[in-house]
């Protein structure tokens, strides 16, 4: 320690200064480097993320446990990528059965903030199964990517769009084929919507279509997904959603 501090003394008189006026901490090590650490340098706050998720019963988890759809599970995967002081805050608005109608009515009714980190939607199951119009659909699916940027900070680049799972690989869908080629059509508007504005799409239809190959994937329902099936659609938004975070 003394020779450490004998070297700087007569470095510092060199440069005519004096050991008495550095402002910083001087810290020796056990390998005899010295080390400046700067008492002013800031301290790293904790981080305090906001999520949205928007959507139907496929966001609310409809036939899983409350912890069990995917905005949970990818809350808790994200925590355990951020140091142990970092908090999510998480705010869900879907209901089993809303067509994009029925969600632009209820977020208009909703207090939503335009301080939102992260913002998923994931909407339009409902729209074919009810034989609503496809062109309410083509109005009103964009409308609502508008209104996810305006609750994610103004910002596309917080925003994840999410694919529609497909329900006829399921007990009650039995394989109709009728059903996946109108999700098809669903999906398909809304990947080219988002690659043509530049906003996230993120694909997780092809894991239910694996639902009666793989009963596990299907809830107890036989028409919803199961937790395992959110925890597949988790594993593929986890490294898009954690990559928008970090950029906050």
């Amino acid at each position: 320690m003394k020779k450490g501090f004998y070297l700087c003394t007569i470095f510092l008189l060199l440069m005519n200064f004096s050991c008495e006026n550095i402002d910083e901490e001087i810290i020796q090590t056990e390998d005899e480097i010295l080390i400046i650490k700067n008492p002013e340098d800031p301290v790293e706050e904790p981080k305090n993320f906001k999520i949205l998720s928007l959507g139907d019963s496929y966001t609310l988890g409809q036939s899983v446990c409350e912890t069990c759809n995917f905005p949970e599970q990818l809350k808790d995967s994200l925590l355990l990528n951020f140091d142990e002081n970092t908090t999510i805050n998480l705010k869900v608005i879907a209901r089993t059965g809303w067509t994009t109608t029925n969600l632009i009515n209820a977020i208009s009714t909703e207090n939503v903030s335009n301080d939102f980190d992260l913002v998923t939607l994931l909407i339009g199951v409902n729209n074919q199964f009810q034989r609503k119009a496809f062109s309410t659909y083509e109005a009103e699916f964009p409308a609502l990517v508008s209104t996810s940027i305006q609750a994610a900070k103004n910002h596309k680049s917080n925003v994840i769009i999410v694919s529609i799972p497909d329900y006829a690989f399921t007990p009650f869908g039995s394989g109709n084929n009728a059903i996946s080629q109108d999700l098809d059509h669903y999906n398909e508007f809304a990947k080219n919507y988002c690659e043509n504005n530049r906003i996230t799409f993120v694909n997780i239809t092809d894991i239910t279509r694996q639902g009666l190959i793989n009963p596990a994937l299907v809830a107890a329902d036989n028409l919803h997904p199961s937790e395992l099936a959110y925890t597949k659609f988790v594993q593929r938004l986890l490294p898009v959603a954690l990559e928008k975070l970090e950029q906050n």
